[in-house]
């Protein structure tokens, strides 16, 4: 029985002058392609109404979410920074309350980038609306205009993680965000760093409740980087 992943979309207007303004739910094709080859089902769960999370978690076995735009920092209480980008709000209520009922029905979560960040958020932490406001901060995060099938920056893993048997001690990843974890979740715990101490990745304190988080995207490489698959075998099979 191969195991139903629901993937959070995200959500665009295209061009009026070609496609007249139509809205379409979308996911990055990467994250339907690698969920397939590790053997999963995917299913992408369009933004709605908070109240169909529920129905929506108890038909899958996982969740999974993706990057995209900034989290509304009000969630964190938080007023907009004037380097705040763009942000979604029926996405963000639509995501916080999958992440909710993922966590009630004990249903494992990987989280991508924004949906990293998202995730210590909905568990009590904060975030830096912009990299800016981190004192520490010495890495380039967002490597345009470089290609993202490259890695640029290197990552320090804990080997008492789950990314350790997957990834190793040192690795170097693609990185594209400006916002990034300030105050940790208490439910959370950092398992992989930046040089200048940013968090790459997270992971839940109980092992009950399965749950990864990275914060660079490996639906962009993994299929020219076979440890970036791993990442999504894991998720799949064993998370």
């Amino acid at each position: 029985m191969k195991s139903v992943i629901g993937i959070a979309a995200n959500q665009i207007i295209q061009s009026v002058d070609v496609f007249n303004g139509n809205h379409v739910s979308y996911t990055p094709q990467g994250f339907v392609t690698a969920v397939q080859n590790a053997g999963g089902l995917p299913i992408v769960l369009p933004i709605g109404a908070e109240e169909t999370a529920e129905a929506y978690i108890s038909k899958i076995d996982k969740l999974l979410l993706a990057g995209g735009q900034d989290i509304s920092p009000d969630f964190f209480g938080e007023d907009p920074h004037p380097k705040l980008e763009e942000t979604n709000r029926n996405r963000d209520l639509f995501e916080i309350a999958l992440i909710k009922e993922a966590v009630k029905q004990k249903k494992p979560i990987f989280a991508v980038c924004r949906g990293m960040q998202l995730l210590n958020v909905v568990l009590g932490g904060t975030l830096y609306q912009d990299l800016s406001l981190y004192p520490d901060w010495k890495v380039k995060h967002g490597q345009q205009p470089t290609q993202p099938q490259f890695a640029t920056h290197g990552i320090q893993i804990e080997k008492a993680s789950s990314l350790y048997p997957l990834l190793g001690e040192d690795y170097r990843v693609n990185s594209y965000h400006h916002q990034a974890i300030n105050k940790l979740a208490a439910p959370l715990k950092i398992i992989a760093k930046s040089s200048d101490g940013i968090a790459e990745a997270i992971e839940s304190v109980d092992a009950k409740q399965r749950i990864l988080g990275v914060q660079w995207h490996p639906e962009l490489r993994f299929d020219i980087e076979s440890k970036e698959f791993n990442l999504f075998d894991y998720f799949v099979n064993q998370l």
